[in-house]
């Protein structure tokens, strides 16, 4: 089965397409697992009219927003059950910026499918590079999402085997993303090209047992391109490595 974790609708800030769109444009793509997973600043304050200029905050009110988020593409999931699986998750932003809210710290998210955690590697990360505890207070599979975790890691002089086998003890997994759209001005990410080049990078996860996913991180489902989805799924099998929701029915 073709997975597909990372897509977005006009629940988030940068996306103007329907759950609905975005469901029907991964199937005509041959997408068996779609993952919608829209940024939480977006579906939290209703996208950017609201939450721009307002600063970040830890403890902001999101109400409602993520409860109908995800009872819109739960009922989506249901209508089109007999031609795709899709999971409802969450992109969480560790940014503290202007246009980037942080997860308020008494949201409860456990309920969505997954969630993919973004900012990990970056200075205004409020993780500080940890990811572990912050995965484990989503209550639900997490994932890290499009970084460079082998330059990351190089760059704290952490070790990578060990590194990657605490992930697999988490139950953490890894994204590929394999986006090239207008809205990423058509660039594709090194650290994946790297990675399916490098055979000591592939021995590392393989043998740590850590789980990848496939992500096309698409904004704009005109500019899906399903073969890149397709080309990633296989390479990772053929190396021996599972993907984050291998066996689901």
């Amino acid at each position: 089965m073709i997975q597909d974790l990372h897509a977005h609708t006009y629940y988030s800030f940068d996306s103007s397409d329907s759950v609905e769109k975005v469901i029907e444009t991964a199937i005509l793509g041959g997408v068996g697992l779609l993952g919608i997973s829209d940024h939480n600043y977006g579906v939290g304050y209703g996208r950017a009219d609201l939450c721009y200029g307002r600063g970040p905050s830890l403890d902001a009110d999101y109400g409602k927003t993520l409860l109908r988020y995800y009872d819109h593409v739960k009922a989506s999931a249901a209508r089109y059950r007999n031609r795709i699986k899709v999971l409802c998750g969450l992109e969480i932003s560790t940014r503290l910026s202007r246009d980037a809210y942080a997860l308020p710290t008494a949201q409860d998210v456990s309920l969505f499918d997954y969630c993919l955690i973004e900012g990990l590697d970056e200075e205004n990360s409020f993780l500080k590079g940890d990811i572990f505890a912050f995965a484990k207070r989503c209550g639900c599979p997490a994932g890290i999402a499009h970084t460079d975790l082998f330059g990351f890691l190089a760059r704290r002089g952490e070790e990578p085997a060990r590194f990657f086998r605490r992930l697999a003890e988490e139950n953490i997994f890894w994204e590929i993303n394999v986006n090239f759209d207008s809205l990423h001005s058509f660039r594709t990410h090194g650290y994946v090209t790297e990675f399916f080049q490098n055979k000591k990078q592939q021995e590392i996860v393989r043998n740590a047992g850590v789980k990848l996913s496939v992500g096309f991180d698409s904004h704009i489902a005109r500019e899906y391109k399903p073969d890149r989805v397709k080309t990633a799924n296989k390479l990772l099998r053929d190396m021996g490595i599972r993907l984050a929701f291998d066996g689901i029915e």
